[in-house]
């Protein structure tokens, strides 16, 4: 029967089915009657939902039923069996069989044995002699049984077991009556007797089997069965037997203990994972991060491949590009490429901080310096960090750069729903989940173990290496003094000794003897030697002793932070921001690792001076070139391209607007290459930088600009100050309006890499452009007539505003001052003026002082109109 059919056409069936199975005892004509069989082991018993096997009988069922088929049509000889049609069981692995058959003469059958007995005898018997029945296995065999009861064919669910509840539907049958009937089917175990129940429920006992497979056919065989009472019995009713599976207790005894007492077991579940994530993935992990840096899945630092690019690539590809060192090229990095070097040959007690704009070449410096060093090197880029969109993801994206694996994020959000049903359970979270910082930590604490490992296995290499050298060392001087010794003919070869033996004949293996001056000369000598041989053994222990200290630092790895940044606009980011300047901390006093963190604004360092307050912050600042240098650099990258440009006077100039930041300088080169003119290549740059500082600064729209961290008034007064002069002073800029002291502003442009704030004793001193040539985007911006126009309008409207705010505070405060000064009480004879009145004068003075400007203002703003109207008639 088929699973998908309707629930109604299935009862339909079922009850069909019962009312032809209830008369299979029922005679038909010519004498014959119909009968239904089970056959066993044809499917796989079903345990539960969850057993595969099951979907092994549905892909064989046709084959199996098919081979069922022919072998029971082969049992016709027995009482004229024909099996007339099959129904498979498949939960319980068997298959219901139909069948009629001639009913033996009674005088035939043996005493004591029923028909129905003697037709499952004789059929089993038959059956053994033509082969066993066909098994979804295919070895074993599968038992004929004839059902007793009505067959009854179900899809709940409801899954073999070895205990079977026989429920009496009538009178109590007698536990000595249910052993002899069901004893034929399987060994039995033990049988319950009835217990008291409700009324009106069935009385059942139950019954268990030492193996499933005999509960199963038990159960389909006597289910429906009516038994008769017993001889010694008053009642004349039958007892209907059904029969069905019970679930053994014990198979989920300990899970409904668990699930009764979660105040005991949610804590013993956690302290479980966390001694599997401590025992197993933990090493694992730091394992797999010392394979990252250490590049065992790296396969161009196999031999074969190595081999290979020695011998077959590096022939057909030979490619003759000198190009200058960077050190000939950038002459002012070589301050800042000494304090690296000097501070990766010290013990790390500090964090090297390199900060500089974008493209003053930090990357490129450090690339330079880690690659001299020949030190292996971790590297967190902050900024992919940042571009990760969920907390997930971010987790995902450092446990990627630093190698961390494997990495089981879903766990995370199940902890976070078990914390959820503890608080309905136990009315407290599990502790089972944990924040995003307390994730970034754990990740970082894996880190550490595998840079430890990293350095370790860095340190053995080179002992080994040592102990190497100081070995054949160690031969070199044995040999000499034993070729010393040859010479001196004071050389005792033992082998000898084997040859010449012992007495008188074993001095052939001394040689010579000496005697008198000769031999205190070789003594002498001999001590002599043995001095030397002290003092070069001592010199060679302090020598090794001497390169352990240094490979001790040079084992060390380099773990580098880039992009550290503190616009990251979040919460979380700012979390990830602290906690990596936490590690590094750590790193540092702990002497793990060098650190090094690239950034481009000196302000970021703030977090990592208070996560490491007793060390100052080792600060390498990097600028923009100086015009030579920079001119130089065109100059020698055009000549690396193969391209020999005259740069004339005014090229040069052209060339000076750009600067020394190295990314301006590498667009002119690649636009150079390209095929444009200097001079039009810088004009593009500004072009392009007019174009991008408009939508920066000031936003595509009213809307777009609130969103900023400044306003469209700010900006415009920075960037005509800065139009006119290369920098500015800070607090001139700060206390005037329309900041007023708000620095938040100004540090949010420097942030956005508009200015650059340079420092003087510690404290803000001087505004510049963000970038060389922003001062000429900035001058081509405020030179624009109309969007200067536009703008004046806008920061004139601006001043109008707060001035008459201003005014009309003054308005009211003299106002406040008449009314004063009218019910103010003075004696006729007192001379001295009342203090309203110097504070009327004054607070008049300021009154006057805003009119004339908001006047000035409005006069302007009219010329601007003016102005603005007539280049609108031009375009």
């Amino acid at each position: 029967m088929s699973q998908s059919q309707s629930p109604s056409l299935l009862m339909l069936r079922l009850s069909k089915a019962v009312v032809a199975r209830r008369a299979y005892s029922t005679a038909s004509a010519g004498g014959t009657r119909e009968g239904w069989l089970y056959v066993d082991s044809v499917f796989p018993i079903q345990l539960a939902r969850w057993d595969l096997r099951h979907y092994i009988g549905i892909l064989r069922q046709e084959h199996l039923l098919s081979a069922l088929q022919t072998r029971l049509e082969q049992l016709s000889s027995v009482y004229d069996f024909k099996p007339l049609e099959l129904q498979p069981q498949r939960k319980d692995g068997g298959v219901f069989v139909r069948f009629s058959y001639t009913t033996p003469p009674s005088e035939t059958l043996p005493d004591g044995v029923d028909a129905l007995s003697a037709l499952q005898d004789a059929l089993k018997e038959e059956a053994a002699k033509d082969g066993a029945m066909p098994t979804w296995t295919g070895i074993g065999r599968g038992e004929l049984w004839v059902v007793r009861g009505s067959p009854w064919k179900e899809d709940m669910n409801r899954f073999a077991s070895p205990i079977l509840k026989i429920a009496f539907d009538g009178p109590d049958v007698q536990e000595q009556s249910l052993y002899e009937l069901c004893r034929p089917y399987g060994h039995i175990s033990d049988i319950t007797p009835p217990a008291v129940v409700p009324a009106g429920t069935l009385r059942s006992a139950a019954i268990t089997f030492r193996q499933v497979y005999s509960a199963t056919v038990a159960r389909n065989v006597i289910h429906g069965l009516d038994i008769p009472p017993s001889s010694d019995s008053t009642l004349t009713a039958k007892t209907r037997l059904r029969a069905q599976y019970e679930k053994p207790l014990q198979a989920h005894a300990i899970r409904d203990w668990m699930s009764g007492h979660p105040k005991i077991m949610l804590p013993i579940i956690v302290f479980l994972l966390g001694t599997l994530t401590y025992t197993i993935f933990d090493p694992l992990r730091a394992l797999m991060v010392e394979a990252k840096m250490l590049d065992w899945f790296d396969y161009r630092k196999f031999k074969l491949y190595q081999w290979l690019e020695a011998n077959a690539l590096d022939r057909l590809l030979t490619v003759n590009e000198k190009s200058t060192p960077a050190s000939e090229v950038w002459k002012d990095r070589q301050d800042a490429e000494n304090a690296l070097h000097a501070y990766l040959a010290d013990t790390p007690s500090t964090i090297a901080f390199v900060h500089g704009p974008q493209g003053s070449g930090k990357t490129s410096l450090l690339e330079a310096v880690v690659k001299d060093s020949n030190r292996k090197s971790l590297l967190i880029d902050c900024r992919e960090l940042h571009n990760a969109n969920t907390d997930s993801a971010l987790v995902v994206a450092l446990a990627a750069q630093t190698g961390y694996w494997p990495v089981f994020n879903f766990l995370n959000s199940m902890s976070t729903l078990i914390d959820l049903a503890s608080v309905g359970l136990i009315g407290q979270k599990a502790g089972m989940s944990s924040s995003l910082p307390e994730q970034l930590k754990q990740i970082l604490y894996v880190v550490t173990i595998g840079l430890r490992g990293v350095s370790s296995s860095h340190r053995a290499s080179i002992q080994r290496q040592l102990k190497d050298e100081q070995a054949i060392e160690t031969r070199r001087i044995q040999e000499a003094h034993r070729r010393q010794a040859i010479l001196d003919g004071t050389w005792h070869d033992g082998r000898l000794d084997c040859i010449a033996g012992n007495g008188v004949m074993s001095e052939l293996g001394i040689g010579d003897e000496l005697f008198g001056e000769d031999m205190a000369t070789h003594l002498q000598t001999k001590d002599d030697s043995l001095q030397q041989a002290m003092e070069h053994q001592e010199k060679l222990i302090r020598k090794q002793k001497t390169l352990q200290e240094a490979e001790a630092i040079n084992s060390l790895p380099i773990v580098v932070i880039r992009n550290y940044a503190s616009n990251m606009g979040s919460a979380t980011r700012e979390d990830l921001l602290v906690v990596l300047a936490q590690w590094a901390a750590s790193l540092a006093e702990n002497q793990i690792a060098h650190v090094i963190v690239l950034s481009d604004n000196r302000e970021n360092a703030k977090r990592l001076t208070k996560a490491l307050p007793s060390k100052p912050i080792n600060s390498i600042a990097l600028s923009d070139a100086d015009p030579s240098s920079s001119l130089f650099f065109v100059k020698q990258k055009l000549h690396d391209a193969g391209i020999d440009i005259g740069i004339s006077e005014q090229d040069t100039q052209y060339v000076e607007r750009l600067g020394g930041r190295a990314s301006d300088l590498e667009s002119l080169i690649h636009k150079v290459r390209n095929g444009m003119k200097v001079d039009e290549a810088v004009e593009d740059i500004i072009t392009r930088g007019v174009a991008e500082l408009r939508r920066n600064a000031f936003g595509d729209d009213a809307d777009d600009g609130k969103n900023l961290a400044w306003t469209r008034y700010q900006v415009w007064k920075v960037l005509k100050a800065l139009a006119k002069a290369p920098e500015v002073g800070y607090y001139d800029m700060l206390v005037d309006f329309p900041f007023k002291g708000d620095e938040s502003a100004l540090r949010g442009m420097e942030h956005a890499e508009l200015i650059s704030i340079s420092t003087k004793d510690g404290r803000p001193a001087t505004i510049r452009p963000g970038k060389p040539v922003f001062r000429w985007v900035f001058e081509r911006v405020v030179n624009d007539k109309i969007f200067q126009a536009t703008q004046e309008l806008a920061y004139n409207e601006k001043q109008i505003l707060d001035t008459e705010a201003k005014i009309q505070g003054y308005e009211q405060e003299l106002a406040l001052l008449v009314d004063t000064m009218k019910k103010e009480k003075r004696a006729w004879y007192s001379f001295r003026r009342s203090p309203c009145v110097h504070r009327a004068r004054f607070v008049g003075d300021k009154l006057a002082i805003a009119e004339r400007k908001v006047g000035a203002l409005d006069r302007k703003n009219v010329e601007l109109k003016r102005a603005l109207a007539s280049l609108r008639e031009v375009m």
